[in-house]
């Protein structure tokens, strides 16, 4: 089969073998740990669909310019993994083998906001018109959404609304926090402004926590930080009342929202405790049902998360047309199946039937991306 794995780099090797025994460690310990019966209910797996069927709204691009700029500022790696290379004619490939009929391309962590002034808001641009080209050449096969030179307000801004109303980018990406303030902060609030007028579908990525508030654990980021700071993203724009604000917005979270289904009681009886005492005069104090009625509306992707632990949980918090698929390539590469199988995701079938798994991963992405859904059905 083809191999669609990053080039090697020595000098990650190390931290790459350290990286994968531990989360082979961890994953060991979780299965002795927790019989099959008890983690989630027995079901014989099901038949996925065949053919090129999935719409995939978590998969990355790096164009030239933007990973030769990643590379020269030291971003070696990003999330823990390494910097990946990757091309048109890669992206197709690995779509055509997987089953996949279309991309939704996206600029991963750290975005451009590794730059500033000028040359982030040069380099976003670059980013978005490439993918704007990319698509218009392989109408059918890609659409994107638009890198903003984040946390500069006044350019975001502009390259959003240059990206959706002039180039038609299918939405936005935006990381979970930005030089340690996270989505919900009311500084964002211009911006959100400008995404409401405008119904956009707003992608939530995470992003790695500064350095002086990492946790100095021997893991990469992307394994379990990650997950956490969606987690942050997502309870800050409740709590700050950003969701109930700009109800045209739809936002996805990755990697099926991080901790939030779990967790989601928790947040829900905030209110309740001692901070609802405490909750600030200017914003509304949710309810525990209308935290639930929040946490049911965002979307969330199977990105790193086709498990029936995860889409469990997220079934528990959300309806199943709120779910839609990720491959979150090249990054994924590594975790893909290697046996031989054309399904990027097999463990979906241990929880959807064929006819679940075509909503999740084609009608669901393409309801909420009009204009690629007209191409793909043209």
């Amino acid at each position: 089969m083809p191999d669609f794995r990053p080039q090697s780099n020595p000098k990650l090797s190390r931290r790459r073998a350290i990286g994968g025994a531990v989360a082979g460690t961890l994953g060991a310990a979780a299965a002795a740990s927790l019989p099959r019966a008890q983690a989630a209910p027995a079901r014989a797996q099901q038949s996925a669909p065949s053919g090129t069927y999935r719409i995939d709204l978590h998969a990355h691009f790096l164009p030239p310019d933007y990973r030769a700029a990643l590379l020269e500022h030291g971003h070696l790696t990003i999330g823990g993994y390494p910097t990946p290379d990757w091309s048109p004619e890669q992206a197709l490939a690995f779509m055509d083998y997987y089953g996949i009929q279309a991309q939704a391309l996206s600029v991963s962590d750290p975005g451009v906001s590794f730059l500033s002034g000028k040359e982030a808001a040069d380099m976003a641009r670059y980013c978005n018109t490439y993918a704007a080209q990319l698509f218009r050449t392989h109408p059918t096969r890609f659409g994107a959404f638009a890198v903003l030179p984040m946390p500069d307000l006044v350019a975001s801004i502009a390259e959003a609304t240059y990206a959706l109303d002039e180039l038609h980018l299918d939405g936005v990406i935006l990381l979970s926090a930005y030089n340690g303030v996270y989505l919900g902060d009311p500084r964002f609030e211009p911006l959100m402004v400008a995404l409401n007028q405008r119904n956009a579908y707003v992608f939530v990525h995470p992003a790695a926590i500064p350095v002086n508030a990492e946790p100095k654990l021997p893991l990469p980021d992307f394994l379990a930080e990650f997950t956490f700071d969606t987690t942050r993203a997502a309870t800050m724009m409740m709590v700050t009342g950003m969701t109930q604000r700009y109800p045209n917005i739809r936002f996805q979270l990755a990697h099926a929202g991080g901790t939030l289904p779990f967790l989601s009681h928790r947040v829900s009886v905030a209110s309740q405790t001692v901070l609802g005492d405490l909750w600030p005069q200017d914003l509304p104090k949710p309810s525990i049902l209308d935290t639930k009625r929040q946490i049911g509306n965002f979307y969330y992707d199977t990105a790193l998360s086709g498990s029936v632990a995860a889409m469990a949980a997220t079934l528990a918090v959300t309806e199943r047309n709120h779910i839609v698929f990720g491959s979150d390539w090249p990054f994924s590469a590594l975790t893909l199946p290697r046996s031989g199988s054309h399904d990027p995701a097999p463990g979906l079938s241990d929880i959807f039937d064929a006819d679940q798994r075509m909503e999740v991963e084609r009608h669901n992405p393409l309801r909420q991306l009009p204009r690629l859904a007209e191409a793909v059905n043209a």
